[in-house]
């Protein structure tokens, strides 16, 4: 088994002169790649990154991005990618708790890292597709030496931090193997392969679009095409300029560009042979909408979550008006997936239970908290917190979320992360954060207040709180004011019920 660095000075070799990563700026060959992260490794030694060291990445979608995490890589470091929309409080937490000895910021971004941080963790610039802490990344003269690789398949390549139930985010941690893994079932599920032009919109951060199409690509030889973030009019451009073969989104993603984008049938997107969305289902009108507009039936829904890898299941492009909805029948390669009832019984067709996956992509644990790794694991198998109810044909329909996850846009929002924040702001006893449904971004957050005596609702104040606090889609866009929440007998908010009474209002 490689190492991504084998991975990339592999691909490298048989690659050479093609083209590797491309931008609206600049257009960078497999060869230009392998010899900037090679210069990059070197300068990052200048600031003794070694084997084993954390380096945080903090940007958006530019080639900088990708040469400091593969730099780190080839120093046997550990990538730690960071959510380009984190809050301060957020980014000093995952900087602290991930131990990172280094910050790899877009320089707007860089602004909002506390000084608090700075004092253990040093700040270099990243510089869009031209520079890394003011060195070129292309031009200069090839380093004469490359840095040793000092890391092994098993070893930590990356710390994904994705919020938990407890309000503070965990670090999923990533092998070399795990990731390759992930790329690996990316191109049999949907044929990844070296003539591809996969276009990279979403936010390189998460765990999809880094791990199962930037490092799936680079496995296979593939072109990345690459824009800073996701522009609706951007997206039909590129595609129809670059002839990308492949794009994935949040199903707002190919909503949005039918609704604000006038002339949206002139764009030919006849390149296109593989429509990916994930992050929410979309139903039967809405699909056959899809392959009228877009003029393709080639439309697959994947599930799956950053524990995973991520891979998980299915839904292929026969099957999304039929099974709209659901989640697939299957998992992937390298993965296997059931319903369990309880812990010993496995749900039949027409029930009910919690999803359990196992996948040879599952990450190793999550960082420092050994608890937490232990209660995700039974027998080998991930507990995702997702409750799926099983159709007559063994296809799965998730109808809650034992974990109270929300998800807007593709992006995971955890209720208890989000009343924390509330819980100090002064006119509050109380709160309870719900999803509710979306029709463009699958649910939104929703906020239940309940007023201190004498107080009045004030949503201006509400949403600098949480603002503050908070990454934005995280923040509430509906707040109801309430007198008492619903509670068991135990004590515990009934959600189930929030979201009944709320979704009808």
């Amino acid at each position: 088994m490689w190492t991504l660095d084998e991975v990339l000075t592999t691909a490298a070799r048989k690659y050479g002169p093609r083209e590797a990563l491309v931008t609206t700026g600049r257009r960078v060959t497999f060869a230009e790649l392998d010899a900037a992260v090679t210069r990059m490794a070197g300068h990052l030694q200048t600031y003794g990154v070694g084997p084993g060291d954390k380096v945080a990445v903090f940007g958006r979608n530019t080639i900088s991005w990708v040469v400091g995490f593969l730099a780190t890589l080839r120093l046997g470091g550990t990538t730690v990618p960071l959510n380009h929309k984190l809050a301060p409080p957020e980014l000093a937490f995952i900087l602290g708790h991930s131990e990172s000895k280094v910050l790899l910021a877009d320089k707007d971004l860089a602004a909002s890292v506390p000084d608090s941080s700075r004092e253990k963790c040093r700040v270099l610039l990243l510089g869009g597709d031209d520079t890394l802490d003011g060195v070129t990344l292309f031009g200069a003269p090839a380093p004469a030496t490359r840095p040793s690789r000092a890391c092994a398949p098993g070893d930590v390549a990356e710390i994904l931090y994705t919020s938990g139930t407890t309000g503070l985010p965990k670090g999923c941690l990533h092998s070399h193997a795990n990731v390759m893994f992930a790329g690996i079932a990316s191109s049999l599920a949907y044929g990844l392969d070296p003539t591809d032009r996969v276009l990279l919109a979403m936010p390189v951060w998460h765990s999809f679009p880094l791990n199962n199409l930037l490092l799936g690509s680079l496995y296979v030889g593939a072109t990345v095409v690459m824009m800073p973030e996701y522009h609706p009019l951007g997206m039909l451009e590129t595609i129809q300029r670059e002839r990308c073969t492949l794009f994935f989104g949040a199903p707002v993603a190919f909503l949005m560009p039918m609704r604000v984008v006038p002339d949206f049938d002139r764009y030919d997107l006849s390149s296109v042979r593989t429509f990916l969305y994930g992050g929410g289902p979309i139903d039967a009108d809405t699909s056959r909408l899809l392959a009228k507009r877009y003029r393709t039936e080639r439309f697959f829904q994947i599930f799956g979550m950053t524990e995973t890898g991520p891979t998980g299941t299915l839904l292929r492009p026969e099957e999304q008006v039929a099974k709209a909805g659901s989640i697939g029948r299957y998992a992937v390669s390298g993965c296997d997936v059931k319903v369990m009832r309880d812990t010993e019984t496995e749900a039949k067709p027409g029930e009910v239970g919690e999803i359990w996956m196992r996948c040879q992509s599952m990450m190793l644990g999550y960082h420092r908290d050994p608890e937490a790794t232990a209660a995700a694991f039974h027998d080998g198998w991930y507990r995702t917190g997702d409750v799926a109810r099983i159709d007559a044909d063994g296809y799965l329909f998730i109808v809650d979320r034992l974990k109270d996850m929300i998800i807007t846009g593709g992006e995971n929002v955890y209720s208890k992360e989000v009343e924390d924040a509330l819980a100090s702001h002064p006119d509050l006893i109380e709160s309870a954060v719900i999803g509710l449904p979306h029709t463009d971004w699958g649910e939104t957050v929703a906020a239940v207040l309940v007023l201190k005596p004498g107080a009045t609702f004030d949503e201006n104040s509400l949403r600098a709180h949480c603002e503050a606090r908070l990454a934005r889609y995280k923040s509430p866009r509906v707040f109801h004011v309430a007198d008492t929440l619903p509670r068991t007998p135990s004590g515990k908010v009934i959600k189930v019920e929030l979201r009944k009474k709320y979704a009808r209002a």
